[in-house]
């Protein structure tokens, strides 16, 4: 005999499992509405307010963006991240004010909302993972492009800022022109500031070369001089790279990076620290979260 199919589907109540009638829309990406191709990248859930409480709407935007790249080599994925912030700042701002007017306002840039559809949530925490994974994230054994480094690197940087829940309280993709000169490209990831000092944060791969590093470094100056005199404050630039143990070219028979691999991490670290940009990896990033925490006093 086959082993029994799971029929439950999405939001049908499991055993014993008490659930609360809720709705959910998906945002889907559509960088051509001529085309209609279209990518999921998040979850909208609602559960109606009761006995006059009012009624509490959660959002998720995926952190995987690699089904958009593949929609769209020239989506501008950091500002669709920014959504996620903009929309639970608008949603918290106006409780109780029409969803739908809110959401119409916040979107933008190809993303679009499908109709309501009723789901049985356990919670509204368990339903957007459930719904996240249903529709949202790719299933593990899907086959897409690998993360760049640097992205990955992104990524670890806004999972810790997440988990100690300052990630929305802090600036995004901050321009650089804004301090040095106009036309002037760099986008620092993020940053803020607590009382005299600024704090900026930058994604630097050195795997497998230093161009990012050295970029940055060659802004570090202008930056420094800029944001004292813009801000009257302090800047403390930080650079956020792997560890030398994640290098892509590993000795089989050491285990250690091959010398000119070690090399050019280390030129690309010091090139960096010459300038007066605190280097830091990966591994350090619940520290600095922790900081961001303090600091921000959330």
């Amino acid at each position: 005999m086959g082993r029994q199919q799971n029929t439950r589907g999405p939001g049908r109540p499991a055993p014993n499992i008490a659930r609360r009638a809720c709705a959910f829309q998906l945002l889907r990406y559509v960088p051509d509405a001529v085309r209609n191709e279209y990518v999921h990248i998040g979850v909208i859930l609602r559960e109606p307010g009761t006995n006059g409480s009012p009624e509490r709407i959660q959002v998720r935007l995926t952190r995987d963006w690699r089904r958009v790249r593949c929609l769209d080599p020239d989506a501008d994925t950091a500002v669709l991240e920014g959504m996620e912030s903009e929309l639970r700042a608008r949603l918290e701002q106006e409780t109780g004010g029409p969803l739908m007017a809110i959401l119409e306002e916040s979107l933008s840039l190809g993303v679009q909302m499908t109709e309501a559809r009723a789901y049985l949530a356990e919670s509204l925490p368990a339903g957007l993972e459930e719904l996240m994974r249903l529709y949202v994230d790719p299933p593990p054994r899907e086959k897409l492009p690998r993360l760049t480094a640097r992205a990955a690197i992104q990524g670890e940087m806004r999972r810790a800022f997440e988990h100690a829940q300052v990630w929305d309280l802090m600036r995004k993709r901050i321009a650089a022109s804004d301090y040095t000169r106009p036309g002037d490209p760099l986008r620092i990831d993020a940053g803020y500031r607590p009382n005299g000092l600024i704090r900026m944060f930058h994604a630097v791969s050195l795997d497998p070369g230093v161009e990012t590093a050295k970029v940055l470094a060659f802004s570090a100056a202008a930056l420094h001089a800029g944001v004292e005199r813009v801000e009257k404050a302090e800047l403390e630039l930080t650079a956020i790279i792997e560890p030398v143990t994640k290098l892509g070219a590993v000795s089989p028979q050491s285990g250690e990076a091959e010398p000119e691999r070690l090399a050019l991490y280390r030129f690309g670290v010091e090139t960096m620290e010459e300038h007066r940009i605190r280097v830091l990896t990966t591994s350090d990033l619940g520290r600095v979260a922790e900081t961001a925490r303090r600091e921000l006093r959330v």
